[in-house]
């Protein structure tokens, strides 16, 4: 299954679910997209042939960030980019989410090992606004 959040018209994220299964090879982003997210299912003996990538000059404005599920449970919250609260869901283990847009937060709900792919170099705190939330009045779809 994939699920998409939206703010508006704004794509937020991309969730592949641990169960999503399809054969050949699927991408769930525009092409504008800062990261392409992608699923690929190929049968035994498939081969991709080995290539090299080209030096491409990207310009990249947005940090979107790839957050894979490897074991636990963990609740996203979503906000606008106003920092207002939109909604929440629950992604676990063998789920990944694309973070798109807007901001995000998350709570552990289980002990969880996550896998984070990210545009870098990381800058600290230049690369993002950390802001309150109120965890009491946040309820999950």
């Amino acid at each position: 299954m994939i699920e998409q959040i939206f703010n508006k018209t704004q794509l937020q994220a991309i969730i592949i679910k641990s169960n999503y299964n399809k054969p050949g090879i699927s991408f769930f982003t525009p092409n504008d997209f800062s990261q392409q997210l992608g699923y690929m299912n190929r049968p035994k003996g498939h081969i991709i042939e080995p290539h090299v990538h080209n030096l491409v000059e990207r310009k990249v404005t947005l940090t979107q960030e790839v957050l894979y599920v490897k074991h636990g449970k963990v609740r996203v919250d979503f906000y606008d980019d106003n920092r207002n609260y939109l909604e929440s869901t629950v992604i676990e283990t063998g789920d990944v989410i694309l973070l798109a847009a807007g901001g995000h937060g998350f709570e552990m709900l289980e002990d969880s090992e996550l896998i984070e792919i990210k545009q870098g170099p990381y800058v600290g705190d230049e690369d993002k606004v950390r802001f309150e939330h109120n965890p009491e009045n946040i309820q999950p779809k």
